[in-house]
């Protein structure tokens, strides 16, 4: 498995190796060794999936503590602009966000760990997975705008469908003022 750092610590893309042949393919898309010899220890406990038409825009959701989740994120078809945005308040890239185009044809992955803020929009209908290491607990969901303009965020398309309730999201200023320069 090939791994990607990107510029924001602990959030790096995962391109799996694809074994291909005139029946189809074969890849391993989690693998507990394999992961944790790459630094990335896991302990999944709950899995999701959503189905998305092209130009739905879901997030920017998190969950706040004590149950935050690290995601592995992947689109089983299809394709997704995916963008993690750092909510760690003591690191250097708080209020930073990372893009991972996702691509079903490729099978890459992004892991995402608890402390972020995680959203996508769909460039294609697409299929979206997701393993968590927390399982979903309603009073601890959070989320900010996806058009935040202290973020900033490039989604590469306008326009989106987004549903009413993420239109209704707070800013990263109103949710962390006293973090805000």
């Amino acid at each position: 498995m090939q791994v990607r750092q990107t510029s924001i610590e602990g959030l790096i893309e995962l391109i799996p190796r694809v074994f291909k042949d005139e029946r189809g393919h074969f890849l391993e898309t989690y693998n507990k060794p394999l992961f944790e010899s790459l630094g990335l220890p896991m302990n999944f406990v709950q899995d999701n999936q959503s189905f998305s038409v092209k130009g739905v825009l879901r997030g920017l959701h998190f969950q706040n503590e004590p149950f935050a989740q690290g995601k592995l994120v992947r689109v089983i078809t299809g394709r997704v602009l995916d963008v993690a945005v750092d909510l760690r308040e003591d690191s250097p890239t708080f209020g930073r966000y990372e893009t991972f185009l996702l691509d079903a044809a490729l099978s890459n992955m992004a892991w995402i760990p608890a402390g972020f803020a995680h959203g996508f929009v769909a460039l294609e209908d697409c299929i979206f997975s997701y393993k968590c290491t927390n399982v979903y607990n309603k009073q601890a969901e959070g989320g900010l705008i996806w058009n935040d303009p202290d973020i900033n965020i490039d989604w590469g398309i306008t326009n989106p469908i987004v549903s009413d309730k993420d239109q209704e999201l707070p800013t990263l200023r109103s949710l962390f003022p006293h973090a805000m320069v």
